[in-house]
């Protein structure tokens, strides 16, 4: 991918150490508990076709693959925008024996990287309240567009900060992923944006106090009878 042709700042990278990586996520968001949470809620059927988008180091993909035959989905496809970091997920997907298919992409490249599949499922989480305003709007609907009618998003992220203590500690990621991108989604946009970019039935599920402020989780589903056109970016 041309960077080239990218903003200087698109979303803000992973730590320096990449060792540090998954122990900081799991330490600092209560890791989890609200993975374990979105893996139910996304609720995996054999045979679907599933995008983790954002995916990180694989953590949340090695679950997916390694649930039973009766939940396992048939295809994973995983998109990141940082190449170290899926050069660490490829590392941890083979160790684990997983099948999946790493692509490099950010929010906006959803619907051009997964225009042949058309997956039934896509999840992501704690990529949106790193991006600028336009990129959440551009990758939601990119993510819109790549669905099948009738197919899901489901996310966790930071989301609505309710209460003084929330708010006090989001202010520790505000630090890091500056306080621009971030106060949006502790504004509690997320859910209008989703409705923005065309999906139904949104609707924030769960509420998880972490150590770094709360992490909402988010479904929606692009309609059955949605007939937009789909224009990969």
């Amino acid at each position: 991918m041309n960077r080239t042709l990218r903003p200087s700042r698109d979303f803000t990278p992973a730590v320096p150490v990449l060792g540090a990586y998954d122990p900081i996520v799991s330490l600092f968001t209560q890791e989890r508990r609200w993975r374990s949470a979105l893996l139910s809620q996304l609720a995996p059927k054999p045979g679907e076709v599933i995008a983790d988008i954002g995916c990180g180091t694989g953590s949340f993909l090695v679950l997916l693959a390694l649930l039973g035959k009766d939940a396992a989905p048939g295809q994973l496809v995983g998109i990141d925008p940082d190449e170290r970091i899926l050069e660490r997920a490829r590392r941890k997907l083979a160790d684990a024996g997983v099948a999946c298919e790493l692509r490099q992409g950010y929010l906006r490249d959803a619907a051009r990287l997964l225009a042949p599949l058309r997956p039934d499922k896509i999840v992501s989480s704690l990529v949106l309240h790193q991006v600028p305003l336009a990129e959440k709007r551009a990758g939601l609907a990119a993510i819109h567009a790549a669905l099948r009618p009738g197919g899901e998003l489901h996310m966790a992220d930071y989301g609505l900060q309710r209460t003084r203590a929330m708010r006090w500690l989001f202010k520790l990621v505000q630090a890091v992923d500056g306080v621009q991108d971030t106060q949006p989604n502790a504004d509690g946009i997320v859910p209008a944006l989703m409705r923005e970019a065309g999906f139904a039935e949104v609707e924030e599920t769960a509420v998880i106090p972490t150590p770094t402020g709360s992490i909402s989780l988010y479904r929606g589903i692009r309609p059955a009878t949605d007939d937009r056109q789909e224009q990969p970016a």
